[in-house]
């Protein structure tokens, strides 16, 4: 379960959702927001429930400057493997934005590796534009460091950016994403609990071992019930064979 579709009852009682999400399967999460409490105490909260943190999404500006030591640091506390830039600035919707940003991500790839972590960036549909007749995403695919650099896939905003198959993506680029945010679209293109909506998840994980991925966490952006929702979308995970 990817945490930010929790924030409501995270920030009512953290503890207590994370006790609720253990005891109705999940294993693994990604935090996204600590909503007061730090990386030691999550930790601790984490391990009572025996439940693991994998990643934890730190923003760009922290990433690419004098914070990113401290936040390599926190990621190691809850016990994660790596540090996930959620969303890129406005200003840098360009091809040359977004070669910054490839150079920005090698820089801090390489120190995230020497920490013993690695970094990923997490895409939104505007990531899949093409501006001047070069895809915004594929710069990023093609001038980051596969040593160094690997992403988290939305397969909603994949496909809401209109990017090519995800499978596809996997072939392409082997091994460069170990992360995915399992979340659906509704036929009226709204979020929708995993299962419920019109994303052919099936053949998305089709070739998913190709493209190295590891973990597969739940995401709902505006769940009516945050708990229903994680109870039906890992219904229908827990029984999907592919």
């Amino acid at each position: 379960m990817h945490l930010y579709t929790m924030r409501t009852p995270l920030a009512a009682d953290f503890a207590g959702t994370l006790e609720q999400l253990a005891e109705i399967g999940y294993a693994t999460v990604g935090v996204s927001g600590r909503h007061g409490n730090s990386p030691a105490a999550i930790r601790q909260m984490l391990d009572r429930t025996r439940l693991k943190a994998v990643l934890e999404h730190v923003g760009y500006d922290i990433v690419t400057g004098s914070g990113l030591p401290q936040a390599l640091e926190d990621v190691h506390t809850l016990g994660g493997q790596w540090i996930v830039v959620p969303s890129l600035p406005g200003s840098l919707h360009s091809p040359d934005g977004y070669r910054e940003v490839a150079r920005q991500f090698n820089r801090a790839g390489l120190a995230a590796r020497e920490s013993g972590l690695k970094l990923l960036y997490h895409n939104h549909g505007s990531d899949h534009e093409v501006v001047d007749g070069v895809s915004l995403y594929d710069i990023l695919l093609n001038e980051t460091d596969p040593e160094l650099v690997g992403f988290e896939l939305d397969l909603y905003w994949a496909a809401d950016g209109g990017s090519s198959d995800p499978g596809e993506l996997f072939v392409r680029h082997r091994g460069r994403f170990p992360a995915l945010h399992v979340k659906d679209m509704a036929p009226n293109g709204d979020f929708a609990d995993v299962g419920s909506g019109i994303l052919d998840f099936p053949a998305m994980f089709d070739t998913a071992r190709q493209g190295g991925v590891r973990q597969w966490l739940v995401e709902h952006d505006a769940p009516a019930d945050p708990f229903a929702s994680a109870r039906a979308s890992y219904r229908y995970l827990s029984r999907l064979r592919y």
